[in-house]
C-alpha cells in the first residue's frame, strides 16, 4: 500500500508546483531541443509519440565530474543508472526493468554515441566509452520506439557531443573529491577554414569508496566537422579509452554489509590468512584498452537526405576474477582469467525522403544496419602452485564472432492535428564459435536469431498546449556471448538458448502550463516470453536458461517548471510492477524480477541569479526495495532517500571564463546498498553506496 500511495501522493505535489508556476511571468521556460532518437526525423519532444527525456549540456557538464553517465541520468524517469562504485564492471543500467540482471556493462539498453554504436551486435555495451566532457546532450528513449534500434534496446541512450565552432578555445578542468579522486581535463575547440574541430584528454584517479576499488582512467577524444561540397556535411570522431589493473571490489554478502559497508568479503577457503579478502587473495582487477573510430557522411537533396557511418575499432581486456581453488580442477573449467581481443565494424547507409500524401506530410527512412565483432578470446588458471592472482595454464583457447544484419524501414505522416509514425526492422544476429582447446570437448558451432519488429504510434495535438499519443511494438533481446558461454553446471556453449520477444504498449500525455512548466506522463505494459534468467553458477561461471514469461506495468512521470527570481524545480517519478507472470522451477508465479525496484524518484529544487554568476540546488533520490534474486528469498536491499546539494559560480574576464563549484552527496550519511549483483550463488550480492562525500572542481577558459 505505500508503494502505491508514494507516486500519487508526488503526483499531486507535482501538480501544486505547476499551479504556482503558471502565475510566473518572468520565469525562464525550459528549452524547446529537436530529438532525433525515435523517428530519425528531429522534432520537439513535445511533437514526438514517445516517452524521450534530454539531458542538456549545462545538467551535464556543471557541477559533475563527469566520469560516470549516472551522474546526469539520476534524472530521467523510467531508468535506473547505478554507480557500482567498482570501475572494473561499469555502470549498472536498465530501462524500465530491461537490463537490470547484468552482472557487468550495460546490456538490454542500447547505447549511441554520435550516431556509433557502443553496443556490440550482441547487445553488451560499455557506458565508459561515452565522452561527457565534450557532450552537447543525452537522449533517452523509453518505450515500443526504442524496439526501431533492434536487438537488446529496452530502452536507447545517445550522446551527442558538441562541434568545434567560432574562434579556438582552450580550457581545463581540475576535480578533485573524497576517496581520493581526482579528474583532470584539457580540451580545446574551435572552427577555421570551414573545419570545426573538438580535441579532449582526461585522466581520472581514485583509491575507491570500497575496499580493493582503485582506477584509473585515461580518456581521449577528437572529433572534425567539415563541408567538403554543397548539402554535405562531414563528421569524424575517434576516441579511446585505457584502464590498467583497475580494482575489482566483488561483491558482499548481507552480514558483512552490516559489519562493514566498505569492507572485501574474507576468503573462507584461506586457511593460512583467516582475515585476507577474496579481492585481495585473487588481487582481482582488470585492464582495457578501447580504442575506436567513425565518420558520418551526409549528404542533402533539397529536403531528402543520405546518411552514410563506418566504424570500426579494438577492444582489449584482461580480467582476473576471484575463484575457489576447489573449482579449478575439473577439466570443463575454463579458467579464472579471461583475456580477450576483439576487432569490431559496422556501418549504416539510410535514405530519408520527403514528400506529400493526403494533404499531409510524408517522410520516410530506409536503411541497412551492419555490425560485426570478432574475439581472440583465451582463458587460464589463476594461479600458479600457491601464488594466485596470476595467469597460469590455458584452459581456453577460441576464436568468437558476431554478426548483424538489419534492414529498417520507418515512415511518418503529418497532417493538422494528427502524427502518425511506423516502423519496421528485420534483425539478424548469428553466434559462432571455433574452439581450439580441445582436451575439454569441442565447443565449435553457430547459432543464429532473426525476429521482425514492428513499431506503430500515433500523436494528436488537443491544444497546442496539449498532446496525447499511443504507441506499440514488438521487441527482442538475444542472450549476450557471455550468456551463451555455459549451459548448466558442466556443459559448454549453450546452444540452447532462445531469444526473449516482448510486446510493448504505451500511452501518454505530454502538457506546456503556461510558458515554464512541462509535464510528461506515460502509462505502460510489457509482456515478455522466454524472459533470461541465472540457471546455475558455479566456480565463478555462470549459465542461462529461458525461464517464463514476465510483466512489466508502469507509469513515469517528468516535470520542469520555473518561478521567479531564478527558483525552478524538476522531478521524476516511477512506479513499476515487474513480476514472473508464470513460475518456473522454485520461482512463484507473481516473484518480483531483481535487481528493478518497484519506486523510484528524483527532485531538484533550484536557484540561479539572473546574470547566471551563481547558482545551488538540492537534489533528492530515492528508491523502494530491490530484490537479489529470482525468487525473492534472499534478503532485499532496502529501500532509500539521500540528499545532495550544490553550489557553482561563475566569472568571465575580457577573454577568460572561470567557473567553479562544490558537491556534497548523500548530506545525512545514510548507510545504503547502491547496487546488486543479481543471482549471485554465493550470495554476493550486495555492492554499498558511499556516505557522505564531497567533491570540488573548478575550471578556467581562455577564447582567442
Amino acid at each position: 500500500m505505500k508503494q502505491a500511495f508514494f507516486p500519487l501522493n508526488a503526483v499531486a505535489a507535482l501538480f501544486v508546483l505547476s499551479g504556482g508556476a503558471m502565475a510566473a511571468d518572468d520565469a525562464a521556460p525550459p528549452a524547446e531541443v529537436v530529438v532525433v532518437s525515435a523517428t530519425r526525423v528531429g522534432h520537439t519532444v513535445f511533437d514526438m509519440p514517445a516517452a524521450i527525456d534530454v539531458i542538456d549540456a549545462e545538467r551535464i557538464r556543471d557541477s559533475q565530474a563527469r566520469v560516470n553517465a549516472s551522474e546526469a541520468l539520476a534524472a530521467v524517469p523510467g531508468l535506473v543508472a547505478q554507480n557500482r562504485q567498482n570501475y572494473a564492471q561499469d555502470l549498472q543500467i536498465s530501462s524500465r526493468g530491461f537490463g537490470a540482471r547484468s552482472a557487468f556493462g550495460v546490456r538490454g539498453v542500447h547505447l549511441v554515441a554520435d550516431g556509433i554504436p557502443a553496443s556490440m551486435p550482441d547487445g553488451q555495451g560499455q557506458a565508459a566509452t561515452f565522452n561527457l566532457d565534450m557532450a552537447e546532450r543525452i537522449e533517452v528513449l523509453r518505450g515500443p520506439f526504442s524496439a526501431i534500434y533492434g536487438n537488446h534496446s529496452g530502452g536507447v541512450i545517445q550522446v551527442f557531443t558538441r562541434d568545434g565552432e567560432g574562434p579556438p578555445s582552450v580550457e581545463t578542468t581540475l576535480t578533485t573529491g573524497s576517496y581520493g579522486s581526482r579528474k583532470v581535463d584539457l580540451n580545446v575547440q574551435g572552427k577555421q577554414a570551414g573545419i570545426g574541430y573538438v580535441l579532449d584528454a582526461s585522466r581520472f584517479e581514485t583509491d575507491g569508496y570500497r575496499a580493493h576499488s582503485a582506477a584509473t582512467r585515461d580518456q581521449a577524444f577528437a572529433k572534425l566537422t567539415l563541408v567538403p561540397m554543397s548539402g554535405a556535411n562531414l563528421t569524424i570522431v575517434a576516441n579511446a579509452l585505457r584502464q590498467d589493473d583497475t580494482q575489482d571490489a566483488l561483491g558482499t554478502t548481507w552480514a558483512t554489509y552490516q559489519r562493514d559497508p566498505r569492507a572485501g568479503e574474507i576468503d573462507a577457503t584461506d586457511t593460512q590468512n583467516p582475515k585476507r579478502t577474496l579481492a585481495d587473495r585473487y588481487n582481482t582487477r582488470k585492464s582495457i584498452d578501447h580504442q575506436q573510430i567513425g565518420a558520418s557522411w551526409e549528404q542533402r537533396f533539397g529536403e531528402d537526405r543520405l546518411r552514410v557511418t563506418a566504424y570500426g575499432g579494438n577492444r582489449g581486456v584482461i580480467q582476473y576474477q576471484s575463484f575457489s581453488k576447489a573449482f579449478q580442477a575439473p577439466a570443463t573449467h575454463s579458467g579464472g582469467v579471461v583475456d580477450f581481443d576483439r576487432d569490431f565494424h559496422g556501418t549504416d547507409l539510410n535514405w530519408l525522403h520527403v514528400g506529400e500524401l493526403a494533404g499531409g506530410k510524408l517522410s520516410t527512412t530506409i536503411g541497412l544496419e551492419y555490425g560485426r565483432s570478432s574475439d581472440a578470446r583465451r582463458g587460464y588458471e589463476n594461479f600458479i602452485g600457491t601464488q594466485f592472482g596470476v595467469k597460469g595454464a590455458l584452459r581456453r583457447d577460441e576464436n568468437d564472432k558476431i554478426t548483424s544484419l538489419d534492414p529498417y524501414m520507418q515512415t511518418e505522416w503529418q497532417s493538422g492535428a494528427w502524427m502518425v509514425s511506423a516502423g519496421l526492422r528485420h534483425s539478424s544476429v548469428k553466434f559462432s564459435v571455433e574452439d581450439h582447446f580441445l582436451s575439454n570437448g569441442n565447443d565449435s558451432g553457430s547459432l543464429e536469431y532473426s525476429h521482425t519488429t514492428p513499431v506503430l504510434g500515433l500523436l494528436y495535438r488537443l491544444s497546442p498546449a496539449l498532446n496525447v499519443y499511443a504507441s506499440a511494438a514488438r521487441g527482442f533481446e538475444t542472450p549476450t556471448l557471455n550468456e551463451l558461454f555455459y549451459s548448466g553446471t558442466g556443459g559448454g556453449f549453450n546452444f540452447r538458448l532462445q531469444a526473449a520477444q516482448s510486446t510493448h504498449l504505451e500511452t501518454g500525455i505530454k502538457a506546456r502550463l503556461g510558458d515554464t512548466t512541462r509535464i510528461n506522463a506515460a502509462v505502460f505494459q510489457v509482456r515478455t516470453r522466454d524472459e533470461l534468467a541465472v540457471d546455475g553458477s558455479v566456480g565463478g561461471r555462470t549459465s542461462y536458461r529461458n525461464a517464463s514469461r514476465t510483466l512489466r506495468q508502469g507509469m513515469e512521470l517528468s516535470l520542469e517548471t520555473a518561478w521567479n527570481h531564478g527558483l525552478s524545480a524538476r522531478a521524476a517519478l516511477t512506479s513499476l510492477r515487474a513480476v514472473y507472470d508464470q513460475g518456473f522451477g522454485a520461482v512463484a508465479e507473481g516473484s518480483r524480477l531483481p535487481g528493478v525496484p518497484n519506486a523510484n524518484a528524483y527532485g531538484e529544487l533550484a536557484w540561479k541569479d539572473s546574470a547566471n554568476r551563481f547558482g545551488a540546488a538540492l537534489e533528492a533520490v530515492a528508491s523502494s526495495k530491490i530484490y537479489a534474486d529470482d525468487a525473492n528469498a534472499d534478503k532485499a536491499a532496502p529501500g532509500y532517500g539521500v540528499l545532495n546539494a550544490r553550489v557553482n559560480a561563475s566569472q568571465q574576464w575580457q577573454g577568460w571564463r572561470f567557473k567553479q563549484f562544490v558537491r556534497l552527496n548523500n548530506l545525512l550519511d545514510k548507510r545504503y546498498v547502491g547496487s546488486l549483483i543479481v543471482g549471485d550463488t554465493n550470495k554476493r550480492y550486495y555492492e554499498a553506496a558511499p556516505g557522505r562525500n564531497w567533491l570540488i572542481g573548478a575550471s578556467a577558459q581562455y577564447q582567442f
